[in-house]
């Protein structure tokens, strides 16, 4: 039997107006931690926008995309903290959240800017895979991955979301991820021409925590 797909939970939004510092201390020393010690996650990456919208990008790595509809993490969505519970119904704006199998992944390395270009519908695998080889040429490149949504009827409508009043989803994400802002910018000019239809993003990390 092939090994599961790893799974990614895949986060843009924006934040009103005059409020980022109260996300910041719930994102920075609650959330962050609270989500990463659920079993079965192994990574979270938080950015900030360069350029594109939203202004915000996260997102989470697990062991399979089955992690998000587990009974811990479940458990958590269903039973936000008081700081939580603000935060989903005041703080979240212009939310899209998707779970995603991580189909394809190339580069050993991580990143501290990344490319995202979210497509509403599914893609061309192929095309998407050329594309990230083409980029990998160039040594400024550090990963470039490929996340195809899983169907939202496997995952329940949380307490969060519901506190969110509902998420958008995304059908398809080209992440790519560079050692410098500018090569990922360059990146940003040079792509939309061959994906018209992917709305983009230019992210700069903000920081990263995993499980261990």
């Amino acid at each position: 039997m092939a090994a599961a797909l790893p799974g990614i939970l895949a986060i843009f939004n924006n934040v009103p107006p005059g409020r980022e510092a109260e996300f910041e201390e719930w994102f920075q020393h609650e959330h962050l931690a609270e989500r990463i010690a659920v079993p079965g996650f192994l990574l979270g990456r938080r950015y900030e926008a360069v350029s594109g919208q939203p202004r915000y990008f996260n997102f989470y790595l697990a062991q399979s995309a089955s992690v998000f509809k587990s009974a811990a993490y479940l458990e958590r969505l269903d039973n936000p903290t008081p700081m939580t519970r603000m935060v989903m119904s005041q703080l979240f704006k212009d939310m899209n959240r998707t779970v995603c199998h991580r189909s394809f992944r190339l580069g050993a390395m991580r990143g501290v800017a990344a490319v995202t270009m979210r497509f509403a519908e599914r893609q061309d695998e192929a095309a998407l895979k050329a594309t990230i080889e083409q980029l990998m040429q160039d040594k400024a490149v550090a990963c470039g991955e490929i996340w195809t949504a899983a169907s939202p009827s496997e995952f329940p409508v949380s307490e969060e979301e519901h506190l969110r009043g509902g998420d958008r989803k995304i059908a398809t994400c080209l992440l790519v991820e560079t050692l410098r802002v500018a090569a990922a910018e360059g990146i940003a000019r040079a792509l939309p021409a061959q994906f018209p239809q992917a709305a983009m993003g230019v992210y700069r990390l903000l920081c990263e925590i995993r499980s261990e």
